[in-house]
């Protein structure tokens, strides 16, 4: 059994970003994508031990992924090869300098038939197991797999973490909810926006209920809300150069102030400051800071560092 920081899991496709209007034929780079691993990517630049588990095809972008996490340091012991069904892919394109498309391909690939015996086969033995409402919008099988993982944590000693993120093309708000609010009752750690609250019930409840924090983003700031009280701290000012995979450095920056023993004012500054290097850098993880980089987000503006 390896002992490891954080367990993730779900789809990780691989990414196209066009250098332009694909209808005009544009080019395009070529990287991976996926909520889950953009976290464990995140945590483990930041120095801890990061394990993503999922299904890919036997197809070369599915070697893309475990390569590209494997280079990265995620433990990928995990991952099943699936002969049966494709890597997704996700494809983006800048239509507009604040503006991205998203298109999906993803409908039958290997990583949406990722199901609860994936998740007893896993030989690691984390400290948080962190899931995503993603996952169990891509069917049946991945949300019985999600539910699998948070009964693995319980009996491994291990702290659920959950961020909401709902992707409303992928089912209604009205199924999410059936889902996302008995798996959040679940959960030590629940991240959401505040359209998302609804899905899983206000702070409050949540507590009521056994959640030890939810940490609310909020546009200019984010909200810590613990039996102790509740903290607010304000989004750092940076000119985003592209937004996705905010959400994901945010949650990954405030999962290290955690694993790291920070009071819960320290986790949000640490998330907006991961979130912060997200958005000044193309692509999905690509931005993401390492441990001794994260001071560089409060030097001044057109500082060199010679």
């Amino acid at each position: 059994m390896t002992r490891v920081d954080v367990l993730t899991l779900g789809e990780t496709m691989m990414a196209l970003r066009a250098a332009g209007p694909i209808r005009l034929g544009a080019g395009f780079a070529t990287s991976i994508a996926g909520a889950e691993s953009n976290v464990a990517i995140g945590l483990a630049r930041l120095g801890h031990a990061a394990a993503w588990a999922g299904r890919v095809g036997t197809d070369e972008p599915g070697h893309l992924v475990t390569r590209t996490l494997r280079a990265e340091g995620v433990d990928v012991s995990g991952v099943r090869r699936d002969p049966a069904a494709p890597t997704g892919v996700i494809m983006f394109e800048q239509r507009l300098p604040d503006v991205t498309r998203v298109q999906y391909f993803r409908d039958g690939s290997a990583g949406s038939r990722l199901g609860p015996d994936d998740v007893a086969a896993l030989a690691v033995e984390p400290a948080i197991v962190h899931v995503t409402g993603i996952t169990p919008a891509l069917g049946r099988s991945c949300r019985d797999a999600v539910a699998a993982a948070c009964d693995l944590a319980r009996a491994r000693g291990a702290r659920v973490s959950l961020d909401v993120n709902h992707r409303e093309r992928l089912w209604s708000r009205d199924d999410a909810a059936a889902v996302l609010a008995p798996l959040a009752a679940r959960a030590d750690h629940v991240v959401a926006s505040p359209d998302e609250l609804p899905l899983v019930g206000d702070p409050e409840r949540l507590l009521a209920g056994g959640v030890r924090e939810v940490v609310v983003k909020d546009g200019a700031e984010a909200r810590s809300h613990t039996a102790e009280g509740t903290r607010a701290v304000p989004a750092r000012r940076v000119r985003p150069v592209d937004s996705v995979g905010a959400g994901d450095g945010f949650v990954a920056g405030y999962l290290s102030g955690l694993l790291d023993g920070l009071g819960a004012e320290a986790r949000l500054v640490r998330a907006h400051t991961v979130g912060a290097f997200a958005v000044q850098s193309r692509g999905d993880w690509e931005g993401l800071p390492r441990r001794d980089e994260l001071d560089l987000a409060g030097l001044p503006e057109g500082a060199a560092l010679r």
